[in-house]
């Protein structure tokens, strides 16, 4: 726990100066008492009641001051609290490699399921889009809450050659960001052709001027990319990760398949393959965010049930000075309660 004004809590002080205060006030009662002429008035006077309620009202009203002094000094705590997260891109890697074997039936298979295992585990009011990159990058569904819909486009994903890392980070962003009027065109760099069929329809949008912000600052959005090879193509996925850093967005990375490389069947044929884990590890660095390594199916689906935890709750500091003052509250109200049905008096 941290304290926003930590000058407060010298008026702590006060806690052990009452505390020695009522001692002394305690023994003065007890050196009067025995003024009396007799016992038996004191006896009557005190009650029949035990001896110990009488200090329980004092401690719950010095708690009280206690937690009120803690209050002003206005607490943070790191709470875990439901996520302000409401869409997720999904960035899967449709290369011609995902056609590998070597993950039962292959790579692309597997990786459509734990996809859409992540899609029905997510809240409903999370939105997921699909974006797929091989030589290029296209949006296969925009961000929908329609579980169906995500499922079925996971379903459409085709293969193709070559790929693009930066490109399916900045299709991401465009997805996340269409208001901007990103230069798909000039940063979206592979097969002509291919661009030519998944095109987005033209749309007359202002670009504005991008205001960068803290990276991993926007806490409404994410991009989950998996691939399973280095870039062939296309723009620097570095770039491309600094471009998502600007805009405050998390670029959680997934490398499918051996990092150190090795041999997969590719329709009879032996392909020695690897994944780029550095520049993976370097966008999710440069992101704020996460890598993950998954060498089979189940790994995978381990990684996506991760991820699906820190969409639907994250962790916050937050101050909670109201908590203290409410249970300073409390704990007055309860000391009062218990003098006046214990003593018949408040004090």
């Amino acid at each position: 726990m941290r304290f926003a004004w930590p000058e407060a809590l010298m008026l702590l002080v006060a806690v052990p100066a009452l505390v020695a205060l009522y001692l002394r006030l305690l023994r003065r009662q007890k050196a009067a008492a025995v003024r009396f002429a007799s016992l038996d008035l004191v006896r009557e006077a005190i009650g029949a009641a035990p001896q110990w309620r009488r200090h329980v009202p004092p401690a719950v009203f010095l708690g009280a001051l206690t937690v009120a002094i803690l209050a002003t000094a206005r607490p943070n705590a790191l709470l875990t609290l439901p996520s302000h997260q409401r869409t997720v891109i999904l960035a899967i890697d449709v290369s011609l490699s995902m056609r590998a074997t070597d993950v039962e039936p292959n790579r692309l298979a597997a990786a459509q399921e734990a996809a859409k295992a992540f899609v029905r585990d997510q809240p409903a009011d999370l939105r997921i889009g699909i974006v797929s990159f091989a030589g290029t990058a296209h949006v296969v569904q925009r961000p929908t809450h329609d579980r169906e819909d995500l499922v079925a486009a996971i379903d459409r994903l085709e293969l193709g050659r070559h790929t693009a890392i930066g490109s399916g980070v900045i299709m991401s962003l465009a997805t996340l960001f269409p208001e901007e009027g990103i230069d798909l065109e000039s940063l979206v760099l592979g097969s002509r052709e291919s661009w030519r069929i998944h095109r987005p329809p033209e749309k007359k949008v202002e670009k504005k001027p991008l205001k960068p912000v803290a990276p991993g600052s926007n806490t409404s959005s994410a991009i989950v990319l998996l691939t399973d090879g280095r870039r062939t193509t296309g723009p620097d996925p570095l770039d491309a990760a600094r471009m998502a850093a600007a805009h405050g967005i998390r670029v959680f990375t997934v490398g499918f398949g051996s990092a150190s490389g090795g041999p997969a069947m590719i329709e009879g044929y032996s392909i020695y393959m690897m994944f780029d884990e550095e520049t993976l590890k370097a966008i999710a660095e440069l992101t704020r965010a996460e890598y993950f390594h998954a060498a089979s199916a189940e790994e995978l689906r381990k990684i996506y049930e991760s991820l699906t935890s820190r969409f639907v709750m994250q962790k916050e500091e937050r101050e909670v000075s109201a908590l203290f003052a409410a249970l300073a509250a409390v704990l007055t109200l309860a000391g009062g309660g218990l003098s006046l049905a214990w003593f018949n008096r408040i004090a």
